[in-house]
């Protein structure tokens, strides 16, 4: 079993859709900008499992310098990483986040955006958790310029050796 953190920020604008867990809040005054979907709270689900995975991060997979993930969903991002950590011997076991962001609120989506996440990664809905807070008036999320997410991931399985290294403690 390996654990992954995971971290994201995107700049809130106009005229762009806010989206969050691969779900569209269409009432949102204000979108997330990025050279994708800018879904931060996936964009943080990946970082976890490619951290837990051992994979590196969202940026060496899905380079925002890259016209191939202009505009690209963050849905198909997390379903690419999670193909990607099963083939080789892993899947996620849970998934547990949180969003940090001053309004709209997302109590009332949050089983949608729940069971979204879950079914991409092939869980059932209670092995992926969603949480969460304000910053409290405080810093770009507190003053409304921006959304912040965090996720932490479990991976199990067996994946195959890589590299010529030991396993066993150096002296």
């Amino acid at each position: 079993m390996n654990l992954g953190i995971g971290y994201d920020t995107h700049r809130l604008v106009a005229g762009r859709p806010l989206i969050l867990g691969g779900v569209t809040f269409e009432d949102a005054e204000f979108g997330l900008d990025g050279h994708s979907d800018a879904d931060v709270l996936t964009h943080a689900v990946i970082d976890a499992i490619l951290g837990a995975a051992g994979l590196g991060d969202i940026g060496e997979h899905f380079p925002d310098t890259s016209e191939a993930f202009k505009d690209a969903d963050s849905l198909q991002l997390l379903e690419t990483t999670r193909a990607l950590i099963a083939a080789e011997g892993l899947r996620v076991q849970h998934v547990d986040t949180t969003v940090i962001m001053e309004r709209p609120k997302i109590g009332p989506r949050k089983q949608e955006i729940r069971e979204t996440l879950a079914r991409v990664l092939r869980l059932q809905p209670h092995h992926v958790n969603i949480k969460a807070t304000t910053g409290e008036g405080m810093g770009f999320v507190g003053r409304g310029e921006g959304v912040a997410a965090m996720a932490i991931a479990t991976v199990i399985g067996a994946p195959p050796a890589r590299g010529t290294g030991t396993t066993e403690p150096s002296a």
